[in-house]
């Protein structure tokens, strides 16, 4: 009507629906259940229950089922049919004969890699070596084990030896379980000494190629093998099973 102020909807505020957290890929599930375990949060023994994982990790157990499969495959979980998942644990015996399995193996493909190495693989070794005196400095312990096992298969990937090359593939990664297993604890100042040490063998042995001193070199490697052996610690450290919800469900 005429003079009559038309009306203007009432403004609803508006209301804004937040995104839902991006779920975790495959990756990120291996590289969190990895972690716990080298931390020790997870203990050897542990079942790994594929619904509660699912649950502290926001996704369904067909997603968590080929990530323990990888796990396993690296022989960092065993899989039992009819009883699931549990973190692996070698024994003393185990850790004893992968270690001499690799004194045995390591000096012949230190030796071949020796007459090929090129000035690259000598700065990439020096590379790797820096990586992991960083992040043992920084108390980043998984990276350190990685970057020392590293250092080991770049040395046998660059000896042009297959057959040996793989054995000790597999040899590095069973070492870096046991490590995981029976390695120190926690970075307390005595630990880290030893990891220090572990890169100061590292580096003699890098110098010895550096110098194509094929006896040294040999030497120093059986050496600094036996040496990651002595600071194995078989202690089982009994400890109640944690709640996989509430030691995963930040990462949801």
């Amino acid at each position: 009507m005429p003079g009559q102020m038309a009306r203007t909807p009432t403004q609803r505020p508006l209301t804004v629906t937040p995104s839902p957290a991006p779920a975790l890929s495959d990756n990120e599930i291996y590289e969190r259940i990895v972690s716990a375990i080298l931390d020790h949060r997870l203990q050897p023994g542990t079942k790994l229950v594929e619904d509660k994982l699912g649950a502290a990790f926001g996704v369904s157990r067909t997603r968590i089922r080929p990530v323990l499969v990888r796990l396993a495959n690296e022989q960092i979980v065993t899989i039992t049919p009819n009883r699931g998942a549990c973190v692996a644990q070698p024994t003393e015996q185990e850790a004893r004969e992968v270690f001499e399995a690799r004194r045995l193996v390591e000096p012949p493909l230190l030796e071949r890699f020796m007459a090929l190495a090129t000035a690259d693989d000598i700065a990439t070794l020096t590379r790797f070596i820096s990586e992991e005196e960083a992040a043992r400095e920084s108390g980043d312990l998984r990276h350190a084990i990685r970057m020392s096992g590293d250092f080991h298969l770049l040395i046998a990937e660059r000896a042009g030896q297959q057959t040996l090359g793989r054995i000790l593939r597999e040899l590095v990664s069973r070492t870096s379980l046991i490590l995981m297993t029976w390695g120190p604890v926690s970075l307390s100042a005595s630990s880290a000494r030893a990891g220090a040490c572990g890169c100061l063998e590292h580096r003699a042995v890098l110098d010895a190629i550096r110098l194509r001193d094929v006896k040294e070199a040999t030497r120093l490697m059986r050496e600094h093998l036996s040496h990651l052996e002595d600071q194995l610690q078989f202690q089982t450290v009994s400890a109640s099973a944690p709640d996989l919800i509430e030691l995963f469900g930040h990462a949801a």
